[in-house]
């Protein structure tokens, strides 16, 4: 019998709260972890990325079976995840390390990341262009303990804050209710 062949998908979407429930809620999908990438600072904490001084994006990484949940997917579900138009932030969370950007891993997840980004400013529902960067994967650093999977341990809160940010009614309003 061989070994499962797990992936990584990398994914920044604003706060890395909202990111990880889409995902961690599909067949395939081994493990989403809240973190940091594509700065230039070691373990950077929470505050330090939010002093927008070490470059980091906060993202979620995410093992997965890309035999039940191919990348295409992925990339799909990430695009209804958020507004690929903005360049200042996400909803009401400003700043760099709130843009959006898909880390590519290899050659084949760039190719497919530029195809979904391209289809989507062709057929998507959005007049603006779409400014998400695709870069390369870089150090991944996972986000202290209370930050992961925040939707299960604050559900109140993270029903607050997804409606209370805005990205609940935009993504209804852009891809219909879920």
């Amino acid at each position: 019998m061989t070994e499962k062949q797990y992936e990584k998908a990398t994914f920044a979407g604003g706060c890395f709260w909202c990111m990880v429930k889409p995902f961690d809620e599909q067949p395939g999908i081994k493990e989403v972890v809240s973190g940091y990438t594509g700065g230039h600072v070691k373990n950077p904490t929470y505050q330090q990325v939010c002093s927008e001084t070490t470059g980091h994006y906060e993202a979620v990484q995410i093992t997965y079976d890309p035999e039940v949940f191919p990348y295409e997917t992925l990339l799909e579900l990430y695009w209804q995840q958020i507004d690929p138009t903005d360049e200042g932030g996400q909803f009401y969370d400003r700043g760099q390390s709130y843009q959006t950007a898909i880390f590519y891993h290899n050659e084949k997840q760039k190719q497919s990341a530029e195809q979904s980004k391209q289809k989507l400013e062709e057929t998507g529902p959005f007049r603006k262009p779409i400014v998400t960067k695709i870069l390369p994967a870089s150090d991944f650093y996972p986000a202290e303990d209370y930050h992961q999977h925040y939707y299960k341990k604050n559900p109140e809160r993270y029903d607050a804050y997804q409606t209370g940010s805005g990205r609940k009614a935009f993504i209804n309003n852009h891809w219909g209710e879920k």
